[in-house]
């Protein structure tokens, strides 16, 4: 059974940084593309961003340029990076890991900018 553990989020405020890390508990079986998600409330789920194997990056305009992903394979954990936070960022913030045949979510865990 697999789980995503996710960690590190909490209250800031504006311009401030913060780190969440997402841990795979269990086997996944395949090439795996590693993101986070986010929603705020009343607001529909939106991507972060997301980081292939080897590597490779997307993000959303939103977070261009503030926001980084990377990954440790060898510890099947993915973290973000957040600079530069804004009020805008507030939200639920999900760990979602996608295979060839699978996905998954962790729980979510809130991330609050506010002065």
């Amino acid at each position: 059974q697999v789980q995503l553990v996710e960690s590190g989020g909490g209250s800031v405020q504006p311009g401030e940084s913060l780190k969440l890390s997402c841990a795979i508990h269990g086997n996944i079986v395949g090439f795996a593309i590693m993101g986070w998600y986010r929603q705020a409330p009343g607001e529909q789920r939106e991507l972060v961003a997301t980081i292939t194997t080897n590597g490779y990056t997307n993000y959303p305009q939103s977070v261009l340029g503030r926001f980084t992903i990377s990954r440790d394979n060898a510890k099947n954990t993915t973290y973000l990076q957040m600079n530069s936070l804004e009020q805008g960022d507030t939200a639920v913030y999900y760990c979602h890991v996608l295979t060839e045949t699978q996905e998954y979510w962790g729980q979510g865990t809130q991330v609050t900018v506010s002065s």
